[in-house]
């Protein structure tokens, strides 16, 4: 009952952080669109200074680098690719948790990887700290299920080898 019980939750977490990768990346493809309806919906062309101010600049930064040299877009959807890339390797550890562990754990170095990229190549890029913070807790919310997901499969493992033991 007990491994039945972590499975199920192993799995909900698992299909959490597949679908917020999936999102990550599919949401990366339409990202001048998505850039246009975001500033229009919050008025943000009216702000003179903030995250709406920013906004501003990379949707405008977006629209111009698109009309002069579409082919850098290209590197943002091999960005959303690379999201969905990682998310099909999840399924390895919610088919097989136990045996397929390495992922989740690749998941959390990975998770972690993310702090300091933000704040290293955040400042070299022109990034206003704010939104490297707001990049760096994508490594810091990603972590938690992936943890609770490695702690789920260790207590997994343990009941597994001692019903092997017990045969």
């Amino acid at each position: 009952m007990e491994s039945l019980r972590l499975e199920r939750r192993i799995r909900v977490l698992l299909v959490l952080f597949i679908v917020g990768l999936v999102l990550s990346g599919v949401t990366a493809f339409p990202i001048e669109t998505e850039l246009r309806w975001l500033t229009r919906v919050l008025g943000a062309d009216a702000a003179d200074r903030g995250v709406l101010r920013w906004l501003v600049t990379v949707r405008d930064g977006v629209i111009a680098t698109n009309r002069a040299y579409p082919f850098l877009a290209y590197g943002t959807d091999w960005l959303a690719f690379a999201h969905l890339v990682i998310a099909a390797l999840f399924v390895g550890p919610l088919r097989d948790p136990v045996r397929n562990v390495w992922v989740v754990q690749w998941g959390m170095i990975a998770c972690v990887a993310v702090v300091p990229l933000a704040l290293i190549a955040g400042p070299i890029r022109g990034i206003p700290f704010y939104w490297r913070l707001i990049d760096a807790s994508f490594g810091a919310i990603g972590i938690v299920p992936l943890w609770l997901c490695l702690r789920d499969i260790r207590a997994l493992e343990r009941i597994t080898q001692r019903a092997q033991r017990e045969r």
